[in-house]
């Protein structure tokens, strides 16, 4: 069985490689990502996690991973910001509040897909016009749910989390490995 990860995400890469896991191929699905009209967060995410798995091209013997990452001000979604004001937008709204970031994972292997997804909440500061401008420059919110990333320089942002790290970064390490063994896959060696 080979392990296709269905995302183009360094993170992701990066957070499979925690569990020992190399993915034979990398394939990024091409699905619209727009969500529905009047469609909540958390589905939303599932259906993005559980499309992009079926949109994956694989054969008998391969299994698709694939992960969606939702940000949620209540029930607006706030995807990859489309330019700097939108992400400053983002910023500003969630600066000294709380919300949730979603992960959903879809892990598909002939006609069957395993789902699963983590909701974490997430406690941003209170965001000063240098910190905001300055994030903003960096450039790392670029391609990033909600216009920011844990890892990067927007972790300085939040003092805690209430939930799981990885899947903040993008994908669940316990769920991921969970859902590949539910499905086969031998994630810690081959169980013969």
């Amino acid at each position: 069985m080979k392990l296709i990860l269905g995302s183009a995400s360094p993170r992701r890469k990066e957070l499979l490689a925690q569990l020992g896991l190399v993915p034979f191929d990398v394939r990024s699905p091409d699905i619209d990502e727009d969500p529905h009209k009047a469609e909540l967060p958390r589905p939303y995410c599932a259906r993005m996690a559980r499309e992009k798995a079926m949109a994956v091209p694989r054969t008998e013997d391969e299994i698709v991973l694939c992960a969606d990452t939702t940000v949620a001000l209540g029930r607006r979604i706030m995807g990859k910001p489309v330019d700097e004001k939108e992400c400053a937008e983002f910023l500003l709204a969630m600066s000294g509040r709380r919300h949730k970031v979603i992960t959903a994972v879809a892990v598909a292997y002939g006609d069957r897909v395993w789902e699963a997804d983590v909701v974490t909440t997430v406690k941003m500061k209170r965001l000063s016009d240098v910190e905001l401008n300055s994030y903003l420059n960096s450039n790392d919110w670029r391609g990033k749910a909600g216009g920011y990333g844990i890892q990067g320089p927007a972790g300085a942002f939040i003092p805690w989390i209430q939930g799981s790290y990885s899947a903040v970064m993008g994908l669940p390490v316990a769920e991921t490995a969970t859902l590949l063994m539910t499905a086969g896959y031998p994630v810690y060696g081959d169980p013969r």
